[in-house]
């Protein structure tokens, strides 16, 4: 299955973007979903995940409270919706998919498909 994250973009400090993650060549609805985002000179980081059915979600401390992950299977789209957002936001968000669909993971190797990412610019 094949990612694609959209929905990022310029925002000013306090703002919100909605992202989303859409799949082709497959569908999204049998697999657990994270996000992921990588800030310049810095090392990729968990944002947020949920499991197959939606039932379960978790995120990053960096992000609880100001960001909802959900998902609507008949779209077969995943999304991440982030207000409140900050300077220290900014990053090229990416999302992945765990054949797991049960498991919210924050790490990375659990996710064996990636999408190319999508980037957010908060400024203050």
């Amino acid at each position: 299955v094949q990612l694609q994250a959209s929905g990022g973009g310029l925002v000013q400090a306090g703002g919100s973007l909605r992202l989303s993650c859409a799949a082709s060549g497959g569908t999204l609805s049998s697999y657990a979903i994270g996000w992921f985002r990588q800030a310049p000179g810095k090392e990729r980081e968990f944002v947020s995940t949920i499991s197959a059915s939606g039932g379960s979600t978790y995120y990053a401390d960096s992000v609880k409270g100001r960001s909802t992950i959900s998902r609507d299977n008949a779209k077969d789209t995943v999304y991440l919706q982030m207000n409140s957002l900050k300077p220290e936001d900014t990053a090229v968000y990416y999302c992945a998919a765990n054949p797991v669909s049960t498991l919210v993971s924050p790490y990375e190797e659990r996710y064996t498909y990636w999408g190319q990412g999508t980037l957010v610019t908060v400024s203050s």
